[in-house]
């Protein structure tokens, strides 16, 4: 197709989306919703203008889809701001390592009994669809730093994190299927792919968000240089946390989210407990580099600033990357499974898992459900099914891999794109007549 063809196409649709933002924001659908229908419109079914395969080109994929994900898990870490010492933590971490295993087990067993999967490719699918997705899920996720919701607190930290606890099982399945090495009994699985990269990753991003934090700061507060420039800063600082926890076999999901979160943590220790509330408006108003230079208020800029960026990325990617499965849609057929899979993994055994996760926390009952029912699976599951591919899994199990993701994943964007608008503004009205 021609190139010309292409940039009218992209121009009409961020056009049509800016115009229509506030009024799909009102509206029981999601955005995600509406670029599935301009996807498969635009797919082999209709004007025949996008012709993907998830398994086919699986390798362009996986690198859009792992440059969105590690933008958003950075993007959400920059939104968490609470001490990392606080008990509300303690509900992320949780739904992360707890109930995200409690889900694979369960898909796998699922993978085995029912569907006669392999162990290896069971516990696959299991580490596929088990993380909840940091792009997809923003309209649940926290509306501003200075939102502590339970509900959005909690499924923003587990977004951010389950993206790299998930690893681990993606190995171990690769590892079954003798496509990853897992070592005598499994030891180098469990020093090198379990503690080793968990560990490496956030030790990583969390020393780099802290240096360079600081480094910034410092420049700014003292010298008044390093002013401007913040989408530099965020990108040079994901490409780096990335980069530098592969080197080093870490997990780089758990980097850039790790990256974020102390970005947050420094600013934070400088501003105090509430956040200086007027930077970005006298920064809009010309004084920049005032604010940016200000003791007190340059940590809040900065923060803000690298956080708007990183948000518009976010936006852009999620567009690119639901068009094309939109297209997809019509390249796989349902399997059969599919019918009764995806009902039982939305409905029950995602908040079985969340029920068990978070069990001795402290949420109510109605936060349980919204946790349970938000558990969108999107752009990080696509990403988890690229990489499985790409490290040679057989056709055939992963043309099946492939119809069971591309289903979930579509199916989790309407009903939960339809949903989060009503339950989320119910809950809303819930929680301002119950305030003191």
């Amino acid at each position: 197709m021609d190139v010309t063809v292409w940039f009218i196409i992209i121009g009409v649709l961020l056009i049509s989306m800016a115009l229509a933002g506030s009024v799909v924001r009102r509206l029981p659908l999601s955005t995600a919703m509406l670029y599935l229908v301009v996807g498969f419109a635009l797919g082999p079914t209709g004007a025949r203008l996008i012709d993907v395969d998830l398994v086919d080109d699986a390798v362009v994929l996986e690198r859009v889809s792992e440059v969105v994900v590690i933008v958003s898990l950075f993007s959400a870490g920059l939104k968490l701001r609470s001490p990392l010492t606080h008990a509300r933590w303690q509900r992320p971490v949780r739904l992360a390592v707890g109930s995200m295993t409690l889900t694979v087990a369960l898909i796998a067993v699922t993978g085995v009994v029912g569907m006669g999967l392999s162990l290896g490719a069971a516990i696959l699918l299991g580490a596929i669809l088990a993380p909840t997705d940091p792009v997809l899920a923003s309209d649940v996720q926290v509306a501003d730093p200075s939102d502590r919701d339970r509900v959005r607190f909690s499924l923003t930290g587990e977004a951010g994190l389950n993206d790299g606890t998930a690893f681990p099982f993606m190995l171990l399945g690769l590892g079954l299927l003798e496509l990853h090495a897992l070592g005598t009994f499994g030891w180098q699985w469990l020093v090198m792919d379990v503690l080793w990269a968990g560990a490496g990753g956030l030790a990583i991003g969390g020393s780099l968000g802290v240096l360079v934090g600081r480094l910034v700061l410092y420049l700014r507060r003292e010298h008044k240089e390093a002013v401007g420039l913040d989408d530099f800063l965020a990108l040079g600082l994901i490409a780096l946390a990335y980069g530098l926890a592969l080197l080093v076999h870490a997990y780089g999901f758990l980097a850039v989210f790790a990256a974020g979160v102390a970005l947050r943590v420094i600013e934070r220790r400088a501003s105090g407990e509430e956040p200086v509330a007027d930077v970005l408006t006298r920064a809009g108003a010309g004084e920049v580099e005032e604010v940016a230079t200000d003791p007190e208020r340059a940590p809040a800029y900065m923060a803000q600033a690298v956080l708007g960026f990183t948000e518009q990325l976010e936006r852009i990617g999620e567009l690119g990357v639901v068009v094309l499965l939109g297209a997809m849609l019509s390249r796989h057929d349902l399997p059969g499974d599919a019918v009764w899979f995806v009902p039982l993994l939305l409905l029950a055994i995602r908040p079985v898992s969340v029920l068990l996760g978070l069990a001795g926390t402290g949420v109510t009952g109605v936060q349980q459900a919204l946790i349970g029912w938000f558990g969108i699976r999107g752009i990080g599951s696509v990403y988890y099914l690229m990489y499985a591919i790409g490290h040679g899994v057989a056709e055939d199990v992963a043309q099946r891999l492939a119809s069971l993701t591309l289903i979930t994943v579509v199916v989790s964007i309407v009903l939960h794109g339809i949903s989060v608008t009503p339950l989320m503004t119910r809950y809303r009205t819930r929680t301002a007549r119950n305030s003191p």
